[in-house]
């Protein structure tokens, strides 16, 4: 058992399967079976044709984190057009800058699909209050369980969009129960815990990551307000990818593995 969740693939995986598997069965909010079976199969047949291509290593894990992510927050109208979020999402991940991914693969599958596709939404409400609090449960248990480096960001992306979204009523005088029920999103807490905390596609150094993570933040939660974008953190992070090369730049850290490095015993993640 030690052995299986060392990397920490396999813990987000196991999350993924069960959050899905709730949304399926327990909060009864639709979720055929066509969708994660249609969005795995898709990403699992790219990914080896990617790597096939491209001389890579190939490595079911990560499009599999793709898909079951993308397959919490995408809905359609029918399976053609999650094929296609997930094409897009694997095929992203050929562009690379310093041998990580330009864009996070999921957001940008998500932010084409809905932007060219009527039939292609993010629902945010669907999880109700009982599915956010097992959403916050298993992301935080899932990002404790990995490490600080895993926790901060989704925390972070919180506290800034929670001050957001408290600001913006106290300077409009809205009442408080709607930044509450903004930040009662299941949307934003998959997107929190495991779409933005991703490694792959976030900066390097601390400081630089937290500054980031503001920006996309910001953004997201600009295009959610001022134009009335319901995937607005999706977008924000979308916008803000090509900060992350250049903060890498000029605040270079040591990369994380994916694995332990036996040498230095820790866990961070590099390109696989």
């Amino acid at each position: 058992m030690g052995s299986l969740f060392a990397d920490a693939r396999h813990g987000q995986i196991l999350a993924l399967l069960g959050l899905t598997g709730l949304g399926m069965w327990a909060f009864a909010f639709e979720m055929p079976w066509w969708r994660p079976a249609t969005a795995v199969a898709s990403a699992l047949v790219l990914q080896w044709i990617l790597a096939r291509g491209f001389g890579w290593r190939f490595d079911w894990r990560s499009p599999a984190i793709s898909a079951l992510s993308l397959t919490l927050l995408l809905r359609s109208t029918g399976p053609e057009l999650v094929a296609l979020a997930a094409a897009i999402a694997i095929a992203s991940k050929a562009l690379r800058i310093g041998g990580r991914h330009f864009f996070n693969p999921t957001a940008l599958g998500i932010a084409v699909t809905v932007t060219l596709f009527d039939s292609a939404w993010v629902s945010p409400g669907q999880w109700g209050s009982a599915g956010v609090a097992v959403l916050l449960a298993a992301g935080l248990g899932l990002a404790v369980t990995h490490g600080a480096r895993r926790l901060e960001v989704p925390l972070a992306f919180l506290a800034f969009w929670a001050a957001l979204c408290f600001g913006r009523a106290v300077f409009f005088g809205d009442p408080l129960a709607i930044p509450l029920h903004q930040m009662s999103s299941g949307a934003l807490f998959v997107f929190a815990f495991f779409m933005i905390s991703d490694p792959m596609t976030a900066p390097w150094n601390r400081a630089a990551r937290i500054g980031w993570i503001g920006a996309v933040a910001a953004t997201g939660f600009a295009l959610q307000t001022a134009w009335i974008v319901d995937a607005g953190p999706i977008f924000g992070l979308v916008a803000m990818a090509p900060l992350t090369p250049l903060l890498n730049r000029f605040f270079p850290a040591p990369l994380h593995r994916w694995r332990p490095d036996p040498a230095k015993g820790d866990l961070s993640c590099v390109p696989s």
